[in-house]
């Protein structure tokens, strides 16, 4: 029972790592203000840099991006030490090895329900793109470099932040199934993806009309959730 109590209270420190609502948290600290009600009432580093300017844009991107390398982090260390308290022989390489993978794919889980789903947003947030990347640079940093990649050069290029998200989360995938990963690893990323992209569901729509705002462009529709969260 203390086993698996352990285990649950390690997958909550990983949501609530994700549940940071940084970019709330940036509108009140800068200029007491609710992120929510300006803008395209997101959260994410989109409408911070649209409401609050590039410096914090800049210093929510990295925060939400260290919030999936933080979670990664927790699991590998936190994971193998209690294991190795539960039982009275020091588990072995191969055991820690294949329990480590699962613990690190359910804490990326964790993390990104936690970004897209805040219980101190009222279960509401981004859609967990920059704390994607920052799971997969810490769990596969060649994956997560391409990543990276791929959505700078769709952003560079295009200018639209979803489709650069969506690219990327896709790509991601796509790598991960074609390298040498643990299963659960690509069972992670490969979750992960769909729910960035299902969380980009309303961008896609725009994207399909034409109507998704460029970056450095206001959207025609601002009042209504216009801008990608990320």
């Amino acid at each position: 029972m203390v086993f698996w109590m352990m285990g649950v209270a390690g997958l909550a420190i990983a949501y609530l790592i994700g549940a940071t609502p940084t970019g709330y948290l940036a509108g009140k600290l800068l200029k007491g203000i609710d992120l929510r009600e300006h803008g395209s009432k997101s959260t994410g580093a989109t409408n911070v840099l649209r409401t609050l300017g590039k410096g914090a844009a800049l210093v929510v991107l990295l925060v939400d991006v260290l919030k999936g390398v933080a979670a990664i982090a927790f699991a590998r260390w936190f994971y193998p030490w209690f294991y190795s308290l539960s039982y009275d022989m020091p588990p072995s390489a191969y055991d820690l090895q294949r329990w480590g993978a699962w613990a690190i794919c359910l804490a990326g889980l964790a993390v990104l329900l936690g970004h897209g789903r805040s219980i101190w947003l009222g279960f509401k947030g981004g859609k967990s793109a920059a704390t994607g990347l920052g799971v997969l640079l810490a769990m596969s940093w060649p994956v997560g470099l391409a990543a990276a990649a791929v959505f700078g050069l769709v952003l560079a290029v295009f200018r639209i932040v979803s489709l650069g998200s969506m690219l990327a989360a896709v790509t991601a995938i796509a790598l991960v199934c074609s390298l040498e990963q643990p299963l659960p690893y690509r069972l992670l990323v490969i979750a992960g993806g769909v729910y960035v992209i299902v969380r980009h569901r309303a961008n896609i729509h725009r994207l399909l009309a034409g109507t998704e705002p460029r970056l450095g462009k206001k959207s025609p529709d601002a009042g209504a959730e216009a801008g990608p969260q990320i």
